[in-house]
């Protein structure tokens, strides 16, 4: 920062309330990491704006003094995002969380950035509708929309850029744009919904989204299925997909994952390589479809399935996959969680995950293998000892194997975390001459690199 601390604060109180700046090291160490392993390190000063132009105020005077903002959901990212290595301001949204309007017609809802999925689905049930983007953690939408989320139920709805049909965006100078509009779809201008989704807070602060929402399903099932091999769990899969069958979630989770979820869930499942699955749609067809789903799997060696359609039964079968990264925590007291998600083509994601499993087994590193195989994303977990620099080095050496295995195969080091500061130096290598253009984009909206700098893309540092 190049000006006093104090200086920015006092500046920041001429239009914004006592309440909504903070110095206080409490708030200031809350704001310091995210829910990954990467270094902590603390902003200068937390503001919670309750409106859009106030934090349009916010940037200009962060962009006249030269000093770092990075936008702060609930800081529940993968990679370091939030982490204000720069320090300056951190903005919190968490006051500007109010659900603005139910188009219910037209299937859309406008929100401010600091609402929670949870908090919006409870509200749309109301209207017989939901919100489709799962990412696991109660994550708020902006910043969902920051790092493109997805989830379990990407292989039907699509990831967050699908359900984003308009963005309200501060840019660096303090400027307020809208990227869209209400229409279905526009052949006008470039496409600024699909540039600033996935931005991580390095182009602009989301302050409001308007979100494509769904009609509740008539019925639901979700079954278990067991597999002797990940291959044959794989491959069952793409086969069900090559077969049209409109499947809502589809999850793989390896023998080592199964065994840490039965020491944490008190369950007994066969610890084997087990397919979750959801089905959504018509009481009729859905029969057809797991009828089907049914004879596949039993073609691909299927040794036990389970399907359940009552709500308590469905929600309890899916707290095996929800609460695996709980169980592992739990399961490994002291040590913290490295995730890596890369995404492959479908048809390399059997081997893709085998390769996975034998490089980890290979370390000696407690971790299991799951992912969203319906459309080839899958993340290793890891279970080490920060202190233990043998761990560590091991950790990072697998992560560098599988992200490159992918990338061999065209196909990406973050299928749904983002980049941040963890992916950052695998983007040349995905990229190649296309990042030049993305830091071309970086530069022409924020030429002083205030927003969130040196995520995603490294340009000149602040001041020069």
């Amino acid at each position: 920062m190049t000006v006093s601390t104090e200086q920015v604060v006092e500046t920041l109180k001429e239009f914004l309330e006592e309440s909504q700046v903070s110095v206080n090291q409490t708030v200031r160490e809350l704001h310091s990491k995210d829910e990954s392993y990467h270094e902590v390190s603390l902003p200068d000063i937390v503001v919670f704006p309750k409106t859009a132009d106030e934090v349009s105020q916010v940037m200009k005077v962060a962009n006249n003094l030269k000093v770092a903002v990075v936008p702060f959901g609930r800081g529940s990212s993968l990679e370091g995002h939030v982490i204000p290595y720069d320090n300056g301001i951190t903005i919190d949204f968490s006051l500007m969380d109010k659900i603005l309007e139910v188009r219910q017609n037209d299937l859309l809802v406008k929100v401010q950035p600091g609402v929670t999925r949870t908090k919006l689905n409870k509200e749309l049930k109301k209207y017989g509708l939901f919100f489709s983007v799962d990412p696991g953690a109660d994550a708020t939408l902006g910043g969902m929309a920051a790092t493109n989320a997805s989830g379990t139920t990407t292989v039907k709805y699509g990831v967050m850029r699908d359900q984003v049909r308009d963005l309200e965006v501060v840019l660096a100078d303090g400027t307020i744009i809208h990227t869209g509009n209400l229409a279905a779809k526009s052949a006008s201008g470039f496409h600024l919904n699909g540039l600033f989704v996935g931005s991580e807070g390095t182009l602009g602060c989301f302050t409001e989204l308007t979100l494509k929402v769904y009609g509740i399903p008539e019925f639901t099932t979700a079954a278990r299925a067991v597999f002797p091999t990940v291959k044959n769990a794989v491959e069952a899969v793409t086969s069900i997909l090559q077969a049209g069958i409109p499947i809502a979630r589809v999850e793989l989770v390896d023998e080592e994952s199964i065994r840490q979820v039965n020491r944490f869930s008190e369950t007994n499942y066969a610890e084997k390589p087990t397919l979750f699955l959801e089905f959504d749609g018509n009481e009729a067809g859905l029969q057809q479809d797991v009828e089907f789903t049914k004879e596949i799997m039993e073609d691909h060696g299927c040794t036990e399935i389970q399907f359940e359609t009552d709500n308590t039964a469905r929600t309890k079968l899916w707290d095996a996959r929800h609460n695996l990264a709980y169980a592992y925590i739990h399961g490994n007291v002291g040590k913290k969680m490295m995730v890596t998600d890369v995404c492959v083509p479908i048809s390399e994601l059997a081997d893709a995950v085998i390769y996975a499993r034998r490089e980890l087994d290979a370390i000696g590193l407690i971790g299991g293998v799951l992912g969203h195989v319906g459309d080839g994303n899958f993340h290793a977990l890891l279970m080490i000892d920060m202190n233990n620099l043998e761990e560590v080095a091991k950790a990072d050496a697998l992560n560098e194997k599988i992200v490159q295995y992918a990338l061999e195969r065209d196909g990406t080091c973050t299928g749904e975390h983002g980049v941040g500061v963890g992916k950052q130096k695998y983007q040349a290598a995905e990229h190649g001459a296309a990042l030049q253009v993305m830091e071309k984009i970086k530069v022409a909206l924020d030429p002083n690199n205030i927003l969130n700098p040196n995520k995603i893309v490294k340009i000149e540092s602040l001041g020069e």
